[in-house]
């Protein structure tokens, strides 16, 4: 196993110094100058009212951006920056970016690994279920269900419940911005705990319906699959009891590629950050991204888009780990004899 993750590992190098490439490029070839962009130069060429500069203080500008050097030498030593947690200072507030991801990056991760925990949760007994009762009352009821939640727009989502339950003119059920209430700081150990939750019931929500699912129709394929094959009905011949066929022998078995949807959940929950945040005013990373992009701000761009991909490769080397713990006969490496 440890060989097998330092091999991983090492993959990691070349797969994310493509990605570093891609964006870097991504950001070059976009349309304008970056020190352009934050000197305030409007599309023709002349400084705004608000942002006017000497032009000494442009090309000063440049040169710390290191822009009045060649492409592959600004790549080169924007990779060096990297390797040292180096991101730059933002164009908003000119504030490191490190220092502005470490200050969003709990909130945004906190809230993704609770609606992976929980899309999970819901979805497998579901998926189970479904394929368990298949053809049934229950089932078609609960595969109307999901495929009615799963067409759903987040965004649309999200919009209805602020309508609907947030305001005092329907139903005030839940607040409609931010992590806590104004009288927060007064409040006793407990009653913070139970305030940032209400504050989270609504985002939660519009974070995970979509994702448990999709995962409860992929776990009822994998489970009516496995049902249906040799050793399932060997180990009925056999007679071992029901529950144990199911959830032991089946269900082990239709969790190898539920696993596999891990790998790509947590990214794709990252970026659905960016609509939920938004609309709720949640001082996460989606929201930080939406400012960034707005405001062009490259270097935070630049650092989103490297930490996404890490976030990524991460997802994938732990959906190789979580193989092994659901089904041992999956090796690594070569067994010896």
């Amino acid at each position: 196993m440890l060989h097998y993750l330092f091999q991983r590992v090492l993959l990691f190098v070349p797969t994310l110094l493509i990605i570093t490439l891609i964006a870097f490029g991504l950001t070059r070839l976009a349309p304008g100058d970056p020190a352009a962009v934050k000197a305030g130069v409007g599309a023709e060429g002349a400084l705004s009212a608000r942002n006017v500069i000497s032009q000494e203080t442009f090309e000063l500008w440049r040169k710390q951006m290191r822009l009045d050097r060649p492409i592959i030498e600004q790549y080169i030593l924007w990779l060096g920056d990297i390797v040292r947690l180096n991101f730059g200072v933002s164009f908003i507030d000119n504030r490191p970016v490190v220092e502005k991801i470490a200050e969003r990056l709990p909130v945004t991760l906190t809230m993704n690994i609770a609606a992976v925990f929980i899309a999970y949760i819901i979805a497998i007994p579901l998926g189970v279920y479904s394929a368990l009762r298949a053809g049934t009352l229950g089932d078609r009821i609960v595969t109307f269900i999901l495929f009615a939640l799963y067409s759903l727009p987040s965004f649309w989502v999200a919009t209805l419940a602020l309508t609907f339950l947030c305001n005092p003119e329907f139903l005030y059920l839940f607040p409609s911005h931010g992590l806590y209430s104004n009288r927060f700081d007064f409040l006793p150990f407990w009653s913070k705990i139970g305030d940032v939750l209400w504050h989270l019931v609504l985002p939660m929500i519009v974070y995970t319906y979509g994702s448990f699912s999709f995962i409860s129709r992929q776990m009822r394929s994998a489970m009516m699959e496995s049902i249906r094959q040799d050793f399932i009905r060997t180990a009925r011949a056999k007679g071992l009891p029901e529950r144990r066929v199911i959830f032991v022998h089946a269900m082990r078995n239709s969790l190898i590629p539920i696993i596999t949807l891990l790998a790509g959940i947590l990214p794709s929950l990252v970026g659905g950050s960016v609509i939920v945040e938004t609309i709720f005013s949640i001082p996460g990373m989606g929201e930080l991204s939406y400012m960034a992009l707005v405001s062009r701000d490259y270097p935070m761009i630049m650092a989103i888009f490297t930490l996404s991909a890490v976030l990524t490769l991460v997802g994938i080397l732990f959906s190789d780990i979580l193989y092994s713990v659901v089904d041992p006969r999956i090796a690594y490496g070569k067994r010896t004899s």
